[in-house]
């Protein structure tokens, strides 16, 4: 059975966690952390917490040997964690002025490979879609089928929205 852990907060320390519950901006995990931190500094045993948390007790452990080892620092997660991103939002920027200033239209396979030719950058079809949905206004191509119009219809469908794809990127 492991030592009993337990940590000691000043006042100022105290202080501190309590004004980051009325922080907008803090996350999830860390709002979690320093919730355990209090908990544990009144006098609550790390069986306990665990249980409230609904996590294992190793984890409630580590966050108070992080807290003693590196302070408020601490409770938030380190930097690199998680895959690194492919492409630079310069990219990004190049494929979206290549979706406004050229006179055809792109499907995301067609971007994608283009894409890859220009700035050597491997990104799937799917994947390249999801950036754009997420942070332009992106439609894919819409095919018209160029038929002959009725004869009494004014004008043909394919001029009146111009050529064959009419939706095109736009910030």
């Amino acid at each position: 059975m492991p030592a009993p852990l337990r940590i000691i907060l000043t006042p100022e320390e105290d202080l501190t966690l309590n004004e980051l519950r009325h922080a907008g901006c803090v996350p999830k995990r860390t709002r979690a952390r320093w919730q355990m931190l209090r908990l544990n500094a009144k006098g609550w045993k790390v069986a306990v917490i665990a249980k409230i948390f609904e996590c294992h007790q190793h984890t409630v452990r580590a966050t108070l040997r992080r807290w003693q080892e590196r302070g408020l620092a601490g409770l938030w997660e380190e930097k690199g964690r998680g895959a690194k991103p492919k492409w630079k939002a310069a990219d990004l920027d190049y494929l979206v002025g290549c979706l406004e200033n050229d006179i055809r239209t792109y499907n995301s396979q067609q971007l994608a490979k283009l894409f890859k030719q220009e700035r050597l950058v491997d990104l799937n079809s799917d994947r390249l879609r999801k950036l754009l949905k997420k942070n332009y206004r992106w439609k894919r191509t819409l095919n018209l089928p160029l038929q002959k119009t009725r004869p009494n219809q004014k004008g043909n469908k394919a001029s009146r929205f111009g050529d064959v794809g009419i939706s095109r990127s736009c910030l």
